[in-house]
C-alpha cells in the first residue's frame, strides 16, 4: 500500500489500494466544500487514475462525517474559481475518467458535492448519506452536471421533485431509487466501495473500459441500431490477448492474467 498527498497546499489525498485508487477531499473543517485547491487536486487525480496502468478502478469520498457540501462560498466570493480547464467544476464534472469510478458517501453530498457523486459509475452509501441540490433556494440552478445526469438516473418526476425543491434525499431512498448500488452501516461506506472496486477491478480493463462506454452512450441509439453502435467498442475487445486469455484461463481452471492488451 501507497499514499501520498498531491501538494501540501492541495486538500487532495490520492491512496494506492492493489488496483484501486482511493481519492479524498480532505477538508473535514470546510466540510470537503471545493475550492481552486481542491478542483485542482481532484483534476491530478482524475488524471493519474486514467494513465496508470497499475490502478484500474477508482473511489472518491471525503474525509471526516461528510462527503462534501459543494462550492466553497467564502473562497468563491474571494474571487476563487473551482474550474480546471478540460475538466470543469471541481476538476470532474465535464470530463470524468474513462476507467470507472465510485463514490463512497458518508453524510451530506450537496449541491457540487452531490454533482460530483453523479459523474460516478456507482455509488455506495452509508446509512447517514443525504443527497441535495438546493441551488434554487439560493436563487442558482445547478450548473455542473445535476440536472441532466440526475434525470439520466431517476425518474424524471423525481428528478424534477429533487431539483425544483431542493429538498434532500435520504440514503433509504437513493437506494430504493437505485441511485446508490449499496447501503451500509454509518462509517463503512469507504471499505464497501474498494470491496466493490476490487470486484471491478478484477476482470479485463478492455472489457470493463468498452462496456461501460456503451452504457453510457446507449440511451439515445434508435431501435435496429443497437449492434451496430455497439460494435467499434466492442470488437477491439473480442480481438484482443485479454478475450484469449480469459478463455484459456477458464478451460485451464485458473485465474486469468490480464494485460489490457
Amino acid at each position: 500500500m501507497t499514499g501520498s498527498k498531491l501538494e501540501s497546499d492541495r486538500p487532495v489525498l490520492v491512496e494506492q489500494r492493489g488496483s484501486v485508487l482511493v481519492i479524498t477531499i480532505d477538508r473535514p473543517a470546510q466540510r470537503n466544500a471545493i475550492n481552486a485547491a481542491v478542483a485542482r487536486g481532484l483534476a491530478d487525480a482524475c488524471d493519474e487514475l486514467e494513465h496508470r496502468e497499475d490502478v484500474r478502478v477508482g473511489v472518491v469520498t471525503g474525509a471526516g462525517s461528510h462527503f462534501s457540501a459543494g462550492l466553497d462560498l467564502k473562497a468563491h466570493a474571494r474571487g476563487e474559481v473551482a474550474h480546471v480547464p478540460g475538466r470543469g467544476f471541481a476538476g470532474i464534472a465535464e470530463s470524468p475518467p474513462r476507467k470507472p469510478l465510485i463514490a463512497a458517501v458518508e453524510g451530506w453530498a450537496l449541491g457540487g458535492g452531490f454533482e460530483i457523486v453523479l459523474c460516478c459509475d456507482l455509488v455506495v452509501v452509508s446509512e447517514t448519506a443525504r443527497f441535495g441540490l438546493p441551488e434554487v433556494r439560493r436563487g442558482l440552478a445547478p450548473r455542473a452536471g445535476g440536472t441532466f445526469r440526475l434525470a439520466r438516473k431517476l425518474p424524471l418526476a423525481l428528478a424534477m421533485e429533487t431539483v425544483l425543491t431542493g429538498e434532500p434525499i435520504t440514503a433509504a431512498k437513493a437506494i430504493e431509487f437505485g441511485l446508490a448500488n449499496r447501503l451500509t452501516a454509518e462509517g463503512g461506506a469507504l471499505d464497501a466501495a474498494i470491496e466493490l472496486a476490487e470486484l471491478v477491478a478484477a476482470n479485463a480493463p478492455m472489457a470493463v473500459l468498452a462496456a461501460k462506454q456503451v452504457l453510457l452512450e446507449c440511451s439515445d441509439w434508435a431501435a435496429g441500431t443497437e449492434f451496430a453502435r455497439q460494435a467499434p467498442f466492442l470488437d477491439p475487445v473480442f480481438a484482443s490477448a485479454d478475450a484469449r486469455e480469459g478463455v484459456a484461463a477458464f478451460a485451464e481452471r485458473r485465474p486469468p492474467s490480464w494485460t489490457g492488451r
